[in-house]
């Protein structure tokens, strides 16, 4: 706990965002973070409530309530509050590997659920874990701790995102000789290429892994497992080969006029931009440029949003989102109480953006698309969308979607980006290993387990488990490292919250 009656005392302040007609200028972070002294007071909000829902990480009413890491949020939200900076860097990354990242992109599933937000403001409990790891860098607290023994043991980990640099770390911290192969030129996977810089700028990336570099972990780049590297190769020189290879098939849309030149996976359209962005600030023309276009995308969540602000960043003429689902009410309904994720309606970076360059919000709620015109050289010119009501079926009294006749309308669009999801693992990768795979291509494990049915070989992520948050990607890393170990040494002295 802070400070006993800080959050009565106190209110809750967090950074301030860069205006958004100024901070689509660039690509970069746009918060304007409080002083060490400001998130000491902040610190002091949290409260002595007796249960941390904060911390839980546990499932109610069908999603997450509480951090999946169970961070120890408690403790070092009072070391903040008596500005005991480095033991708070220590409480806190005992239990989370890279806060660097997730005090960026996490939806803060702890501030959600704390117990302070019930009639109040919740404790700034994100920004206070982003002081902290600055602080950590900029004190020389995170810099690098190699392990002091070596156990003789080596694993290769099958690509670099949240899940696989977390299960690198723990099992070189082990002592354990880790490889790290990923398959793009830059190391993160989706922290590198999925997610954009003005979310999570990415020497943010670079920083940990450099740290994670000279704490012993090796890291090769352009190494494509399954196509120009055998897994047979790092089964004969590995004890053992962990995959992290995340949910990489995007879920497409089939609609007549799929074949139009302009249609892009939000992926591809995400990642082009990055690289182009590192490679050359934008000089070399290797993204999809939207500057004076009608831009459509597919797709409600934070990937499509990433999408609306990076559209925008590069001066599209206009951007429209189309969402299936209907739009979630402003205010909690009495069906999902506290402290339950509150399902309601979050306007983000770029729908703000949207709203301020454009004059309104970007979102069209239960609407999809219908068709997609091309003109007579096959270039996409519009798209025909159609909106959807939701029915109850009178045979199996489920809800499904229909169509509300004449509701058709054409909306004009030169580039349309399918932020529609992912289906699950490449099958590319997982026949070279010869793993079992579920109904949706997620690599097959017992329950709770991270074993596959093929020695030697683990899985952990989104490769796993579906598509989900960076923050439940490592914690699949650490359960994973943590069995991993168990099946090297024959015990595990790993701490996994």
């Amino acid at each position: 706990m802070g400070k006993p009656t800080g959050f009565m005392e106190y209110e809750r302040r967090v950074s301030r965002d860069v205006e958004p007609r100024e901070r689509i200028k660039h690509f970069k972070e746009f918060h304007e973070h409080l002083t060490l002294e400001e998130q000491q007071v902040q610190g002091a909000r949290c409260m002595d409530c007796g249960v941390p829902f904060c911390q839980a990480g546990m499932t109610l009413g069908g999603m997450t309530s509480g951090c999946p890491l169970h961070n120890l949020v408690p403790e070092w939200n009072d070391l903040v509050y008596t500005g005991n900076w480095e033991e708070a860097y220590k409480r806190l990354h005992k239990t989370n590997n890279f806060p660097e990242f997730t005090s960026r992109v996490c939806p803060a599933l702890c501030e959600a659920a704390c117990t302070c937000g019930l009639h109040d403001e919740p404790v700034s409990t994100k920004e206070n874990e982003y002081a902290i790891i600055e602080n950590a860098y900029e004190k020389g607290y995170a810099g690098p701790k190699p392990p002091k023994v070596r156990t003789g043991k080596k694993v290769a980990v099958v690509g670099s995102g949240p899940s696989g640099l977390a299960v690198a770390d723990q099992l070189n911290k082990r002592g354990h000789s880790v490889t790290v192969l990923e398959r793009s030129d830059r190391v993160g996977g989706l922290l590198m290429y999925g997610i954009p810089n003005m979310k999570l700028e990415k020497q943010v990336i670079d920083r940990k892994v450099k740290v994670m570099e000279a704490e012993g972990v090796s890291f090769v780049t352009g190494a494509d497992v399954g196509k120009n590297m055998k897994a047979e190769k790092l089964l004969k020189e590995y004890d053992r080969v962990v995959l992290c290879c995340g949910s990489s098939q995007p879920r497409d849309i089939s609609a007549p006029g799929r074949d139009a030149k302009g249609i892009y996976f939000a992926v591809d359209f995400l990642g082009r931009n990055t690289k182009s962005l590192l490679d050359s600030e934008f000089r070399d023309k290797q993204y999809v440029d939207t500057k004076d276009k009608h831009v459509v995308i597919i797709g409600g969540g934070d990937t499509g949003n990433d999408c609306v602000g990076t559209a925008i960043r590069h001066g599209a003429k206009s951007v429209t989102q189309i969402e299936m689902m209907p739009k979630a009410p402003d205010g909690r309904d009495d069906n999902n109480p506290w402290p339950q994720w509150p399902r309601v309606c979050k306007t983000d970076y770029g729908q703000e953006e949207a709203i301020a360059v454009y004059g309104h919000d970007p979102r069209i709620y239960e609407s999809t698309v219908k068709e997609f015109v091309k003109d007579k050289s096959g270039n996409l010119k519009a798209v025909k969308i159609v909106s959807l009501k939701w029915e109850k079926d009178p045979e199996t009294g489920r809800m499904v979607m229909k169509e509300v006749p004449g509701s058709e309308k054409t909306l004009e669009a030169q580039i349309v980006l399918i932020a529609a999801g992912f289906l699950g693992s490449q099958k590319y990768v997982t026949d070279a290993f010869k793993v079992a795979v579920d109904g949706r291509t997620n690599v097959k494990t017992e329950e709770g387990r991270f074993a596959t049915s093929a020695d030697k070989v683990f899985v952990a992520g989104d490769m796993h488990t579906g598509q989900s948050l960076v923050v439940k990607a490592i914690r699949q890393g650490r359960e994973c490292a943590r069995e991993v170990d168990e099946s090297l040494m024959g015990y595990s002295n790993m701490y996994v919250q």
